[in-house]
């Protein structure tokens, strides 16, 4: 199943979802430095900012998915599995906004309930990446239907008007 929502021919969630899953893992690991390092007010203020940029990435990224999986017809695994990798992805985001409220005022010095909660969304993170891949790779979402191995670039070749959907050249 093709995706509605492309960007040079590629799939627009696909290339915007890097940068959430990035910066948040990168708070993540800037929280267990402040935490374990002898600087950590300088590396609670770094990922208070991963966190923040990655909310506001992983906002903008959940919305092209959201009208992908409204795409998915109905009574499929995929309609299944992209309802869990989206609303698994939401809770993502919950926890990590948690985390990024309690940090207001105390940015320098979050404290331990907000390490543990974007520690946690991180490890969902993983579960819902996983569920993301079984979309893709195993399910053909957001696949185009012209692809295969020789398949010509996205952005060189055209569809040829009234052929069949998956002839292209």
């Amino acid at each position: 199943m093709e995706s509605r929502v492309k960007l040079l021919g590629h799939p627009l969630h696909t290339i915007l979802i890097v940068f959430p899953l990035g910066l948040l893992a990168t708070g993540v690991v800037f929280d267990l430095l402040a935490r374990f390092s002898g600087d950590g007010a300088t590396c609670a203020l770094v990922a208070y900012y991963m966190i923040s940029a990655g909310l506001i990435g992983g906002a903008l990224a959940a919305v092209p998915g959201w009208v992908d999986w409204f795409a998915i017809p109905e009574g499929t695994r995929a309609k299944r599995v992209g309802l869990m990798h989206g609303g698994g992805n939401v809770t993502v985001l919950v926890i990590f906004a948690l985390s990024w409220w309690l940090r207001r005022g105390v940015v320098e010095d979050p404290g331990l309930a907000a390490t543990v909660l974007s520690t946690a969304g991180a490890g969902l993170a993983l579960v819902t990446g996983w569920l993301g891949g079984e979309l893709v790779d195993r399910l053909g979402v957001g696949v185009d239907t012209g692809a295969h191995l020789d398949a010509p670039s996205s952005l060189t070749h055209k569809t040829i008007p009234g052929a069949s959907t998956g002839d292209k050249r």
